[in-house]
Formats: C-alpha cells, sequence, structure tokens
C-alpha cells in the first residue's frame, strides 16, 4: 500500500510539473528547467553520501559491537556490508545514506549509542537498513528533482508574467504569481508526504529484519523524548537534511501533518505494536559481552 502511494504522489508531482512547464513556455520552457534541475539533483545523488558525512563530521567505524551489530543485521536483510559512522552528538538519532546498496552507509549518533539497550539499538539500525534495501535514497532524489524543477518553472513563471499561450502572446500577470507562490508549495508537500511514506515502509521492514517490533517502537519513543529535549545544532543549520533521520532532528516539530517530514511518532509506534501482535518473527541473538573498554563503537 505505501508503494502504491508513493507511486501516486510522484505521479502527482509529474503531472503538477509538466502542467506548470506547458503553462510557463510550452515544451521547451519545460525541457530547459528539468534539465537544469536534473544536473544539480543527479550531482547531488552520486555525492551526497560524502557531503552528509562530511557535515555531520561523522568518523568511519570498522570494529566493535556496534559494526557488529550492523555487520549481523545486514546478513539477516541479505544486504552488502554498509560502512558505519558515528557522529559525536548527544541527540539520539541516526540516518542512512548512498546511491544503492553497494554504496550505502549507516551513520548512528553517540546519543543513540548511549540511551538505547542493544535490542533497541539493533531496532534502529534495522529501520536504516530498511531505507537501504528500498532504494529509498533513490526515490527521495527522483522527488528532490521533481520538486527542484517545479520550482524553477514557478520562477520562470513570475519572470515571464505568467508564461504565454499557444499564439504567443503575456498570459495574465497574477495567474504567474499564483504558480510561483503555490507550485514549490505544493512540490514541497508531496515530498514530505512521500518521505513520511517511506518512514512507515521502513519501520515494518526494519521490524522484520530485527525480528522485534516491540524493540524498535520502545526505541521510537526514547528517540522522541530525546530528541525534544537534545538540540542538534548542525541540523538546525542544515535542515533540508532533516528527512533523513529516523526521527525529525529540528526543535520546530508539528504533529502528522501535511508539513511534517516525519510521521507522528504515536502513529508510527502503534503500527509497530500491531505489527508485534501478529507475531511470527524470528529475533535477533541474544546480546554479546562487552569488550573491556566498554566503548561499543570500538575501532
Amino acid at each position: 500500500m505505501n508503494y502504491m502511494k508513493t507511486f501516486i504522489l510522484i505521479a502527482t508531482m509529474t503531472a503538477l510539473f509538466v502542467s506548470i512547464g506547458y503553462f510557463v513556455g510550452g515544451q521547451g520552457g519545460m525541457m530547459i528547467a528539468f534539465i537544469l534541475a536534473a544536473v544539480m539533483n543527479i550531482g547531488s545523488y552520486w555525492f551526497s553520501d560524502s557531503i552528509v558525512l562530511k557535515m555531520y563530521k561523522a568518523e568511519p567505524v570498522t570494529g566493535g559491537e556496534l559494526y557488529q551489530l550492523v555487520a549481523d543485521l545486514a546478513g539477516r536483510a541479505s544486504l552488502p556490508m554498509p560502512k558505519v559512522y558515528i557522529i559525536d552528538n548527544p541527540q539520539p538519532n541516526a540516518f542512512a545514506t548512498g546511491r544503492n546498496p553497494e554504496n550505502a552507509a549507516v551513520a548512528v549518533n553517540t546519543g543513540l549509542v548511549n540511551m538505547m539497550n542493544r535490542d533497541e539499538l539493533a531496532g534502529v539500525v534495522a529501520h536504516e537498513l530498511a531505507h537501504i534495501k528500498n532504494r529509498d535514497t533513490l526515490t527521495m532524489t527522483i522527488t528532490a528533482t521533481i520538486a527542484g524543477a517545479i520550482g524553477m518553472l514557478g520562477q520562470m513563471a513570475m519572470f515571464m508574467g505568467g508564461g504565454r499561450d499557444e499564439n504567443g502572446n503575456m498570459r495574465n500577470p497574477i495567474i504567474g504569481i499564483v504558480i510561483m507562490i503555490a507550485a514549490p508549495i505544493v512540490a514541497s508537500i508531496v515530498q514530505m508526504a512521500i518521505s513520511r511514506t517511506r518512514e512507515y515502509s521502513a519501520d515494518r521492514m526494519g521490524a522484520e529484519i530485527c525480528g522485534n517490533p516491540q524493540a524498535l517502537a520502545s526505541a521510537l519513543a526514547k528517540l522522541e523524548n530525546g530528541a525534544n529535549h537534545i538540540g542538534n545544532e548542525t541540523a538546525e543549520n542544515n535542515p533540508a537534511t532533516a528527512h533523513m533521520f529516523i526521527i525529525n532532528p529540528l526543535s520546530g516539530r508539528g504533529m502528522d501533518n501535511l508539513f511534517s517530514t516525519h510521521p507522528n511518532t504515536a502513529n508510527r509506534i502503534a503500527a509497530l505494536q500491531e505489527l508485534a501482535e501478529r507475531g511470527g518473527f524470528t529475533r535477533l541473538r541474544s546480546e554479546p559481552s562487552r569488550s573491556d573498554d566498554g566503548n561499543p563503537w570500538t575501532r
């Protein structure tokens, strides 16, 4: 069902894009804006993983308990071993990045590792692996490309005074202003809706990967509480990255509404609890002994 919703939302954005492009400058204007937006977003797609990891000063992890946990879960998910990173940030949070499963990375904040027990940490990591398995990075890149193109077309509509009709005559400039304002807003709403849909899918698949929906539900409750009380300065300075995290890292939060990049956490927990009631899960092995120095991300 979530895949169908995503398809419908992307189709809606595409239809909106084509309609505005034709209104502004026919096929020529549409193609110019699309090519420019595509170039920017494709570049972001190929290099977004390294950019965001450097932005958050993520450090690679090549051994230790965290690394082994990711390896165990990747094996259960039939995924190639992703790169593992730790971010020195007290806010409990995590994200996945990379253009495909063969070039993926999982990054977790120190606040997450310090706050969660192993089952909860496994649930969070499994959620991020689900994003990788579902190729959500590709999905969000497509929507970002279309949204960027729609924004450009909206600006073109303003500069052209509303675009031209089939006879080359200028349209009503008021219509151009309406398009300039409304089109990017609509595109952003649809883009956020797709992001929320992908979070529900990742919760469900993450619960299957770790075999413990209740652990992921418990982790989400801790994450929500922690993120509400602990700020993330880097995320606040780069709000465009907020949708990557398992929980909204920004201080300004709302409910499960049109302008939210994440579903309401209570709704996510309820869905996981309903999933747990159905049963049939095989849990990850029990917690191993800690390393001598007690550091769960020992390199």
